[in-house]
């Protein structure tokens, strides 16, 4: 075992809209498309970082695909389990911003190469050399990749190595309850939890915050990091508390900055310098 960092999940082409507003009911300017999924801007952050890094995904047989190869590899990402899979197109995400600053989507995931996510043999010897599993909620999307993500978890356990894992969900999957289930089981098994503000209360029953954490570490998370955003950061976790201030920065493009975020407190962790 090495102290490799593998995360498994979807990879896509993301293509912007050039204006703000509602949705995609009307022709409007698009640019991209940009190398994209919440695990691979994780891992390529990892190894941007110069920590090794490998990634379990499945792409198409296009340019879409080629594009999140190309990208990952130039950054240093063992792409040896990224199957290429030639009768599926690589997944794709649309995206709007609104006048307040939220996001519109259009996602094509479980019916793209990214629903055909497996832990093939490279996949498997990838797994042999981490230390370290993480996992986004985003990849849970369905039976198949859960039990998948689970059979991984196992193969990390069994050889002494731990998991982090980031909800980045929205509400309404945890309407689902095979969703809910599979958040839980991914929560009760973690050793670093990497909430955004509001996904601290939607996995526990508590009322407030400090509850929500007193919850979440009883049931043996080691560490809880809540990413705030332009408020900073808050660690739960090893006798102490701290809130953080976010370092000045001018926001040009927040997607993937929350996995950037994860990515850079899993790797200085492990490194013994977080």
């Amino acid at each position: 075992m090495t102290d490799m960092i593998v995360t498994i999940g979807e990879t896509l082409a993301e293509i912007m809209a050039e204006q703000t507003g509602h949705g995609f009911r009307e022709p409007i300017a698009l640019r991209g498309p940009y190398p994209s999924g919440a695990p691979a801007i994780f891992i390529d952050q990892v190894a941007r970082l110069g920590h090794p890094a490998g990634l379990v995904s499945c792409v198409g047989n296009d340019d879409f695909g080629m594009l999140n190869i190309e990208r990952l590899r130039r950054d240093g990402v063992d792409v040896s389990a990224i199957r290429v899979a030639p009768d599926q197109a690589t997944g794709t995400a649309f995206v709007r911003y609104r006048p307040d600053g939220e996001r519109d989507f259009v996602y094509n995931i479980r019916h793209s190469a990214c629903g055909l996510v497996s832990l093939t043999d490279q996949a498997l010897g990838l797994l042999d050399r981490a230390r370290h599993l993480h996992v986004m909620g985003s990849s849970l999307f369905s039976f198949r990749i859960i039990d998948e993500v689970a059979t991984a978890l196992k193969h990390i356990r069994q050889r002494g190595g731990t998991l982090s894992f980031d909800p980045n969900i929205r509400k309404e999957m945890l309407d689902i309850p095979e969703m809910r289930a599979a958040m839980e089981m991914m929560l009760q098994h973690c050793d670093i939890f990497l909430p955004s503000g509001p996904e601290l209360m939607m996995l526990t029953d508590a009322k407030t915050e400090d509850e929500a954490v007193r919850e979440i570490l009883g049931t043996g998370v080691s560490e809880i990091v809540v990413k705030r955003g332009a408020r900073g950061a808050s660690y739960y976790g090893r006798g102490e508390t701290l809130h953080l201030p976010a370092c000045p920065a001018q926001e040009i493009d927040p997607t993937g900055a929350g996995d950037c975020f994860g990515a850079t407190f899993v790797t200085c962790r492990l490194q013994g310098r977080a």
